[in-house]
């Protein structure tokens, strides 16, 4: 098809619709009426010869075609946002800009302190917002721009994406410090299947590295608990004679408010590495490249290449 012949006003309707799933749900967001929403999917229809959306009760659900079109279609949008913003400025002490990170709890408890502080400081204006990586629609809502940057150990996010390398970190087995396996001495490999131990689950995380290292070498942990999260898992070790494989990061967050120690695992665990990663629609927006400055510099340690790449 000749480009020249199509209106790509229909393209920025057709991106949106995807998104949204109903046509009244994307008027208000472009500023067209109903009718002129489906007007302007009719011509498209017309234009690129397929039904493009079908109506169910859950909305408008693409055709195969659509699909393919989907991701084409966000990139160019998202390239030519990038364009014509390219020469805005962003400065930061004066800047109201609210940027929305995604991360695990553990993540929360490990950055969020950290860089609350910094952003204070430097840019006292700009806010944050949190969201989980667990949600379903994480690389939609990061190709769309709704999410900024992703932090933390996210397989999914390989394929696609910018990211930049923070730090590796090792696991560590936690616990409470009057706990029979706290004594010094090697944490022997004996003694640490023989106790009862938490699953902390991290859905949509690389952290199950840990069961896989160990049912390579046919172990397994006896779990009393599973929680889905970090949060509550230094007041359950603290009283009880349970023990958890966590990053180290974590354990060194929680050894002091939670009285506990760590010790080293008797067995071999692929260290993790932690990277930020975003989608190229954001790659030259200035605003975003000062966060991912402000981020590199607070956390990036060195013992991994630092440098942004896409994969």
């Amino acid at each position: 098809m000749d480009i020249a012949k199509l209106d790509l006003n229909l393209l920025v309707v057709f991106h949106h619709l995807l998104l949204h799933k109903r046509v009244s749900a994307v008027g208000p967001l472009l500023g067209m009426s109903q009718p002129a929403v489906s007007s302007a999917l009719g011509r498209l229809r017309a234009s690129l010869g397929d039904e493009l959306f079908l109506r169910t009760q859950s909305g408008m659900e693409p055709t195969p075609y659509a699909l393919q079109l989907a991701e084409p279609v966000a990139q160019a949008l998202g390239a030519l946002q990038q364009a014509l913003n390219v020469r805005a400025a962003f400065d930061a002490p004066s800047s109201t800009r609210r940027f929305t990170l995604a991360m695990t709890d553990v993540g929360e408890m490990y950055f969020l302190p950290v860089l609350v502080d910094a952003l204070t400081a430097r840019a006292p204006g700009v806010t944050l917002q949190v969201v989980s990586v667990t949600q379903a629609a994480l690389k939609d809502e990061m190709a769309t721009g709704r999410i900024d940057l992703a932090l933390g150990l996210l397989p999914q996010l390989q394929a696609g994406f910018y990211q930049q390398a923070l730090f590796r970190q090792d696991y560590v087995a936690l616990m409470r410090k009057g706990h029979r396996l706290a004594r010094p001495g090697r944490l022997t490999l004996e003694a640490f299947m023989a106790a009862e131990h938490v699953r902390i689950e991290a859905a949509g995380t690389g952290h199950g590295r840990v069961d896989l290292a160990l049912e390579k070498q046919q172990l397994r942990r006896r779990f009393r608990l599973t929680v889905p999260h970090y949060v509550a898992l230094g007041d359950v070790l603290r009283h009880s004679e349970l023990i958890a494989t966590v990053p180290e990061r974590f354990a060194d967050r929680a050894l002091e408010p939670f009285d506990l120690v760590k010790r080293s695992l008797p067995v071999a665990v692929q260290a993790s590495a932690i990277h930020q990663f975003w989608h190229s629609r954001l790659h030259r927006d200035p605003g975003h490249q000062w966060l991912r400055q402000q981020i590199g510099g607070l956390f990036a340690d060195g013992q991994l290449a630092s440098g942004e790449r896409a994969m």
